[in-house]
């Protein structure tokens, strides 16, 4: 029992620490150790890894991996799947967008406008997603075109389509506003179309990392090969 507990708080607090989930369980022992045994001959391999132990932020398969090797072999799935995300005011949000692409191997992100952001919500996942810059929406839309993309807004604004009843095109850009203010209208016209996430509470809008997770899922659930997934 811990000191000045009482039987009720004790076993409350060993319920609550039942309860938690994957990504909390050894919570400060992440990953693995050095490898035992006899190193592996492979290229993918990293020998400072495998001599020291391996605590990124990487699912159990590419543990000891190269970076490289790790993006390569993302390389091989990614989906035609494009991000976007409007960065004029150094959105704290796109490092969330950022983390659930990687998730989701979306072939790129695109941060349009500000070169700089805080990739402190990547969680170190912007190392093996790929990302590209354009400095305003124009030079966005004439890359998504030259690219056979169909650009598809997300906002929640008068006239939109609901993403719950919406077909996305497969070889599709998504494309985010800034937290607060959205899309701005030259995004609007230069989209197939606008997408609202549906809501029922009293918020105005959803924050832009969490809405940009459901409208990659909803991409996912329409056009993903689920086999492939972890």
């Amino acid at each position: 029992m811990r000191r000045g507990w009482s039987t009720a708080s004790c076993w409350a607090w060993a319920t609550l620490d039942s309860l938690k989930g994957p990504t909390e369980w050894g919570e400060g022992t992440h990953g693995v150790g050095p490898w035992e045994g006899t190193w592996p001959t492979e290229e993918r391999y990293d020998p400072e890894l495998l001599e020291n132990g391996d605590r990124r932020n990487v699912v159990d398969a590419y543990r000891y991996w190269t970076r490289e090797a790790i993006v390569a072999d993302i390389d091989k799935r990614r989906h035609p799947l494009h991000v976007a995300i409007e960065n004029f005011e150094n959105d704290a949000n796109i490092g969330t967008v950022v983390r659930t692409a990687n998730a989701f191997a979306v072939d790129t992100v695109h941060i349009v406008g500000r070169r700089r952001w805080n990739r402190r919500g990547a969680m170190v996942t912007d190392r093996y997603q790929h990302l590209m810059h354009h400095p305003d929406v124009h030079s966005l839309l004439v890359w998504a075109i030259r690219n056979d993309l169909t650009v598809v807004a997300i906002d929640n604004t008068p006239g939109s389509i609901p993403l719950e009843t919406a077909r996305l095109p497969r070889e599709c850009l998504l494309l985010f506003g800034q937290e607060g203010p959205g899309i701005t209208p030259e995004a609007a016209e230069g989209a197939l179309m606008t997408c609202s996430i549906a809501q029922f509470g009293s918020t105005r809008s959803i924050n832009a990392g969490v809405a940009a997770g459901i409208a990659m899922h909803t991409w996912i659930r329409q056009h993903g090969d689920l086999s492939h997934a972890w």
